[in-house]
């Protein structure tokens, strides 16, 4: 869902992806957030009752913003047959790698909304969604399959890892964001050893994988 140029001409309907589009483009182009309802729609000459009809806040544009994106990411993934036959290991990659490659076609407003954030990234409103909907695919897509061979993993384990993935893709989230390497290429590094510290953690081989991972960010975060 990258950001796209306002166009002159006949005036079109308006619709929710409409008001995202504009939204972003606002945020981006006067680098600043609207601060109401009512300005946003004063600039971008929508009526409120029609705003109201998509969303009951500027937070709740915010929050969709971040949903939409992660939806291409599994639409993107669901589209590939051969997903399906993927590990889960190799599951939870491709969902990093999708959505962080939508992410990056979007660098722009996520970096503006996330950099300036001082209480980190785990206390925005805005990721509460998101937040739920990577656990929801957690559940759907790897967990189910996991808890299958794992019979330990418990009604009280499983909220747990999900839990514990989500705190793994603001780590690797708030890498991606620091991260001034060509082509982004270090975050590429960083999803392969999270994912893979984190499945060797469940198959209980866990020291090598997390000796490997702590020394790159180490020398990333420190050198």
């Amino acid at each position: 869902m990258a950001v796209t140029k306002r166009t002159n001409g006949k005036k079109e309907s308006v619709t929710e992806d409409t008001i995202i589009t504009n939204y972003m483009n606002q945020v981006l182009e006067k680098h600043q957030e609207p601060v109401s309802v009512f300005l946003f729609c004063k600039e971008n000459k929508i009526e409120e009752t029609t705003f109201y009809s998509f969303f009951t806040s500027l937070d709740g544009i915010r929050e969709t913003i971040w949903i939409k994106l992660f939806e291409n990411a599994v639409t993107s993934l669901k589209n590939d047959e051969a997903f399906a036959t993927y590990s889960n290991r190799n599951k939870l990659l491709a969902l990093y790698f999708t959505f962080f490659e939508i992410l990056t076609l979007n660098r722009s407003y996520v970096y503006f909304v996330l950099k300036e954030n001082e209480k980190g990234l785990h206390n925005l409103k805005q990721l509460r969604k998101l937040r739920n909907r990577f656990k929801k695919f957690l559940k759907e897509e790897i967990q189910a399959q996991f808890a299958d061979k794992h019979e330990k993993i418990d009604k009280v384990a499983k909220p747990v890892l999900t839990e514990a993935a989500w705190v793994q893709f603001l780590f690797i989230l708030k890498f991606w964001i620091d991260d001034t390497s060509v082509g982004f290429e270090k975050t590429d590094i960083m999803i392969e050893k999270a994912v893979k510290a984190a499945f060797d953690v469940l198959d209980t081989t866990p020291l090598e994988s997390l000796f490997d991972l702590g020394k790159f960010v180490w020398k990333e975060r420190f050198n």
